[in-house]
């Protein structure tokens, strides 16, 4: 009873984020005494697993949210300020097997099994055996699980955490993977996928309704923001888009939740009938798609809705300390380097050049529309009218040089490493006025921060590998 009342209490809360002080929420909690357990219960096996995922987040990414929270949201940034300065810190390599860049399905294996797979491999290693999951062990011992993104619910990081498939392009696979495995919650985008062919949305090929049979298993169905927060039992499917859930400067609060509402709507399903407590995967995919686009707007945006979440669940902790929250990503995205730069080409006197700082920032919080839109917006035949009049309304201020946009008309790029057009045109635009640079649309090799704090935080500190992720989880949810 305890629980379910604190995680309605959290989801009455959360629904009033843009009404209340968060930066009151997180110095309560840091007052509180959050880390303020004893050495007794930090050897203690965690009852409870929740794992903050910020898909294509590493140090520069974190210390952006960090900057520009306190700067434009007068808010603390509690990744930074609560979970890495006060709680156990280290860093993890990425690569996967064969290779020195990984992608997510790679490096969510390697965190999920403790094993390196192939790039583009679902928990299964290169001689093709299916390992163990994260979700797998902790069902295996009669915890509850739970997996919820902003990507679709089959997309590689909640895929690696719990399923199994030689790619993860197999998505109809990996659905049919969930309706067998029975994650007790499971929320995000990727109907399509749920749904057959000639339903509205539906992409599948052997006319099965799953979101049906989830039904008929006894789950409930949210399709929507009031739905989530209408629902009230143990057993959770949401479903809020065909495909990936829009970035938050997209986001229409009607149809779709936020982050922070996922994981407080999640927390409140798990928390009822858990004699054996939960392990929970909470993704913020968007973080690493804005990088693929070089998008500095919606990455800031992404990383504040991913640090509200991050509330929610040290919330929960404080309350509950047997529960372990650990704050990670999987690899960085788009080589981001905010950076002092030439105000034009006309010299390259220092007199010439301008740092990055509350100036610039402001320039991005005036931005009111992803990259990705402008790319729909624009359709597969750019006009130059059209593009005039999406920046003039959703990109005050800048200004497109003719070099950049003959590449955008021309749908072309001067790099080998830059390949989402028009967003790393329009990136090199904000970056050339504002300073956030990127060095690549793609994945870099640079480790991640890990932050943890509960029992079993200390088994994350230092210079690991990725796979050592994976094994503490599993050595925490079996005991050993």
């Amino acid at each position: 009873m305890r629980y379910r009342n604190l995680t309605r209490n959290l989801f009455a809360l959360v629904r009033k984020l843009p009404a209340v002080a968060l930066a009151g929420i997180a110095l309560a909690l840091a007052a509180n005494t959050l880390l303020g357990a004893s050495a007794a219960i930090a050897a203690q096996q965690p009852r409870n697993i929740i794992i903050m995922f910020a898909d294509g987040a590493a140090s520069t990414q974190w210390d952006f949210g960090r900057y520009s929270s306190k700067i434009l949201r007068q808010q603390a940034f509690v990744t930074t300020d609560i979970v890495f300065k006060e709680g156990a810190l280290g860093l993890l390599s990425t690569h996967p097997n064969g290779a020195y860049v990984t992608d997510s399905a790679a490096a969510g294996s390697a965190m999920s099994t403790g094993f390196k797979v192939n790039n583009g491999a679902i928990a299964v290693t290169p001689d093709g055996k299916a390992v163990p999951t994260v979700m797998e062990i902790a069902k295996s011992r009669g915890k509850r699980i739970g997996l919820v993104t902003t990507a679709t619910v089959y997309d590689a990081t909640p895929a690696a955490f719990s399923l199994h498939a030689r790619s993860r392009r197999d998505s109809q696979n990996l659905v049919d993977q969930y309706l067998t495995l029975e994650p007790d919650v499971l929320m995000g985008g990727g109907a399509d996928y749920f749904l057959p062919e000639g339903a509205p949305g539906g992409k599948r090929k052997d006319g099965k309704d799953v979101i049906a049979a989830f039904r008929d298993k006894g789950y409930q169905v949210a399709r929507n923001p009031a739905e989530l927060a209408a629902a009230n039992g143990p057993k959770l499917l949401g479903l809020f888009s065909d495909d990936d859930m829009d970035f938050e400067i997209d986001r229409d609060p009607s149809r779709e939740p936020t982050t922070a509402e996922m994981a407080a709507a999640a927390l409140k399903a798990l928390s009822q009938d858990s004699p054996n407590g939960f392990v929970l995967l909470i993704e913020n995919e968007n973080i690493d798609t804005a990088g693929h686009a070089n998008d500095a707007a919606s990455l800031m945006r992404a990383l504040w809705a991913f640090d509200d979440a991050v509330k929610v669940a040290l919330e929960f902790q404080r309350r509950f300390p047997e529960t372990l929250v650990i704050v990670t990503g999987d690899h960085e995205t788009g080589g981001f380097s905010p950076t002092y730069a030439l105000k034009d080409l006309s010299t390259l006197s220092s007199k010439n050049r301008f740092y990055t700082g509350d100036a610039q920032l402001r320039m991005l919080e005036r931005i009111t529309m992803s990259l990705n839109a402008v790319k729909e917006k624009l359709g597969k035949k750019p006009s130059g009218e059209v593009l005039d009049e999406l920046l003039a309304r959703h990109f005050p201020g800048f200004r497109l040089d003719p070099d950049l946009r003959e590449l955008i008309l021309g749908q072309k790029t001067r790099e080998r490493n830059f390949s989402y057009l028009p967003q790393n045109v329009l990136g090199r635009m904000i970056a050339r006025q504002t300073g956030y640079y990127w060095g690549t649309s793609g994945h870099t090799p640079q480790p991640v921060p890990v932050g943890a704090i509960g029992p079993g935080a200390e088994l994350f500190r230092g210079y690991q590998d990725n796979t050592d992720f994976g094994r503490h989880l599993h050595r925490l949810i079996l005991g050993k």
